[in-house]
């Protein structure tokens, strides 16, 4: 759990002087028993940290400035033991830059009916005083999560962590750096955007090489680094005997060790290629791409930097969950009356992290690019939930579409040697691509089989986009007046604050 080594969650319970220190004294008391059982909970994987009751606008204030300047704060959990006036807390979250949940819980799980008094009433007021809190949280239009519940409520826990992982996800987006060899290919809409407005919103940078940047690095790698690794191909995959020896294979061996040194130089996250922009190459980049992305690269072909940054918050996302997740793209459909499907699968560039069973690096000609024989990894995914998701640039604003789908079996495919997944989309086919099209949905996309709609669905609120959800409840009347009333939103929305 790389991503979520010395990354913290900071307890924040709110209260007030009214009630006197001997009432304050148990509050502190129950906020810490609070926060250690959240920071033991299994499905809260990171660290929750307890901070000091907050009882003024400077106290929170201060807290607020200590939580933006924090490397290892990720966001913060509130909570309201008392009646917390909120407007003490607007200094501190006007400045707020970390995401933050509301946890709307109590101390007591039960009323305790025969000796209830003002005191404990006086002590116990979380039921009101998280109203007032999320009154001015709403008043001053800032995004956040609310969770209510018991906090011995695994329920509770689960959506909190869930939430948790989100908030490393947007950390990482933060600081995420995006290369992009050569351009996008040539005169497709979806797979541009404003890469400025991108950085603004979703805080990542995507830089642009040459592929002769990435071919110096290539260059430079020694034989016995590339017999090495075509070592570990053998060991790691299905494999024929004369695979081994050819040159396709060492070519690609060799472009992976110097994509990976190229974008461990930089800092890099994620990268994009292209199969229109390979000069100085002697083949696309196949299993670099999908070894790369097993490894938690995010990854866009044919230039579409924001799926590449998107893979590699939902990796950052899905981190020691079962399912996999990948770059994908739906490729074509199965219309068969009753049983449709998408046969989802690229040209190359499928992560192995969602195979069902061993890959088998394979060998194969390529029908564009003009290169030679690409190896790549084939296999298919296995049956079960999942989803994709999609970022695309409306000129406005940004708008992130997910679209929940049943992963069935495919069909062998023996002409066909490619990484595939076939789906069955919610509410059902016709549905779920017409709603996807009218959304403007991209033809790439992130699927995953690990993580649910609420991950995806708290990371666009931390980014402050847009969202769309396709699944069993969608309608087309529905979901085209929610595309009205959004447009009319974002439209004026600037106005509100």
């Amino acid at each position: 759990m790389e991503h979520y080594k010395n990354k913290e969650l900071w307890f924040v319970t709110g209260s007030q002087h009214l009630y006197g220190e001997e009432t304050l004294k148990q509050v502190d008391d129950d906020s810490r028993v609070i926060a250690k059982h959240l920071d033991s909970s299994e499905v809260i994987l990171l660290r929750v940290v307890f901070k000091p009751v907050l009882t003024s606008s400077e106290a929170i204030h201060s807290l607020c400035q200590e939580a933006n300047s924090s490397s290892s704060c990720v966001g913060l959990i509130t909570w309201m033991h008392t009646f917390s006036p909120a407007k003490m807390w607007i200094h501190g979250l006007s400045i707020l830059q970390k995401p933050f949940l509301h946890f709307h819980t109590q101390f007591n799980r039960d009323i305790p009916w025969k000796e209830i008094d003002m005191d404990f009433m006086n002590l116990n007021q979380s039921a009101h005083g998280g109203r007032e809190f999320g009154f001015m949280v709403t008043r001053m239009r800032l995004n956040r999560k609310v969770v209510a519940g018991h906090w011995k409520d695994e329920k509770a826990l689960l959506r909190i962590g869930t939430w948790a992982r989100a908030a490393v996800a947007f950390d990482d987006a933060r600081k995420l750096r995006i290369a992009r060899f050569g351009d996008n290919m040539r005169d497709v809409a979806v797979t541009e955007g404003n890469k400025v407005s991108a950085h603004i919103r979703l805080h990542y940078s995507v830089h642009g090489y040459g592929v002769g940047d990435l071919v110096k690095e290539v260059e430079q790698v020694e034989d016995a680094a590339v017999k090495k690794l075509i070592d570990e191909y053998a060991e790691t995959y299905q494999m024929d005997a004369g695979v081994k020896d050819t040159k396709f294979l060492h070519d690609a061996a060799r472009i992976e060790l110097g994509l990976q040194t190229f974008l461990e130089k930089g800092g890099f996250g994620g990268f994009t290629t292209t199969f229109e922009d390979l000069y100085g190459l002697p083949q696309l980049p196949g299993i670099a791409v999908q070894r790369l992305m097993d490894k938690g690269y995010g990854f866009g072909a044919e230039g579409d930097w924001k799926t590449a940054a998107l893979v590699r918050s939902m990796k950052v996302m899905a981190e020691g969950l079962p399912g996999g997740t990948s770059f994908m793209e739906d490729y074509t459909y199965h219309l068969e009356p009753g049983n449709m499907a998408v046969l989802g699968a690229h040209m190359l560039e499928v992560c192995p992290s969602v195979a069902e069973e061993k890959p088998r690096l394979e060998i194969h000609p390529l029908s564009i690019g003009g290169k030679e024989d690409p190896p790549r990894l084939v296999f298919k995914a296995g049956p079960g939930k999942g989803l994709n998701a999609s970022v695309v640039d409306l000129g406005n604003r940004f708008r992130m579409l997910v679209n929940t789908v049943e992963v069935i079996p495919c069909p062998d495919m023996p002409k066909l040697p490619v990484a595939s997944v076939l789906w069955k989309p919610m509410p059902d086919l016709k549905t779920a691509a017409e709603a996807w099209i009218m959304g403007g949905g991209a033809h790439h996309t992130g699927f995953t089989k690990a993580l649910n709609t609420e991950h995806l669905e708290d990371f666009a609120a931390m980014a402050g986009i847009e969202f769309f959800l396709i699944d069993e409840n969608t309608t087309l009347a529905g979901l085209k007046d929610q595309i009205k009333l959004h447009e009319i939103y974002y439209l004026i929305a600037g106005g509100f604050r």
